[in-house]
């Protein structure tokens, strides 16, 4: 069953990267940021989940903001996740994270909960890992909201 949950993530992961819309590469889009999380939630069918957390970017620059994420599918549980970190690309300023990010994924975990996976948003992606405590099985897919 694990290796079912696992091959759905990578092949949902894939999908979202093959429909992120393509365009060329601007010599200032590399700017460096990174999130660092917390989360609650909790699921059955409609899956919720808020927290915080920072953005930090490379050129000094650091901001606040408020995490949630809001999806519908075949889920159940309950989890919490620690200390987070999340990888931007394709930034131009640090408000380019801001926004909704399309959002799918697979998940299994009792006692130790845990995730990773990669949104879009438009040109810009995040790619999220965290490890935390709960019970927590289903697929999903819906939005991960970044706002201040």
């Amino acid at each position: 069953m694990k290796r079912t949950l696992l091959a759905m993530l990578v092949a949902t992961t894939c999908a979202l990267a093959m429909t992120a819309p393509q365009r060329a590469v601007a010599a200032d889009a590399d700017l460096s940021c990174k999130l660092h999380y917390s989360l609650t939630g909790w699921s059955l069918i409609y899956k919720h989940t808020t927290g915080g957390g920072t953005v930090t970017c490379a050129n000094g620059m650091s901001m606040r903001v408020h995490v949630s994420a809001k999806a519908l599918g075949i889920t159940a549980g309950k989890w919490r996740i620690d200390d987070g970190k999340g990888d931007f690309t394709d930034v131009h300023r640090i408000s380019d994270v801001l926004g909704d990010y399309a959002q799918a994924s697979a998940n299994a975990g009792v006692v130790k909960s845990g995730e990773a996976q990669v949104l879009t948003k438009g040109p810009v992606s995040l790619a999220l890992a965290g490890n935390g405590e709960g019970v927590n099985l289903g697929v999903d897919i819906g939005k991960f909201t970044i706002s201040r």
